[in-house]
């Protein structure tokens, strides 16, 4: 699931620097801190929306990053 992908990810030298945002339908507070708390960067529940998601890109990845990406 996406907890143990998560903790697999933050508890990997190589891997661990790699921002992660999570989707679930499953949007309880109960989720949501569980999920930020094993190293989520941000949390979004489904359904989602387009512009949600694109702020939440542009938190967690660096300025030079989205600006190459999506050419702001």
């Amino acid at each position: 699931d996406g907890f143990e992908v998560v903790t697999r990810i933050r508890n990997d030298a190589e891997l661990q620097d790699i921002p992660i945002i999570m989707i679930t339908s499953r949007t309880g507070d109960k989720h949501r801190e569980r999920a930020l708390s094993l190293g989520a960067n941000a949390f979004l529940g489904k359904p989602y929306q387009e512009a949600i998601l694109f702020d939440a890109i542009n938190n967690v990845l660096p300025a030079a990053v989205v600006n190459e990406q999506f050419g702001t």
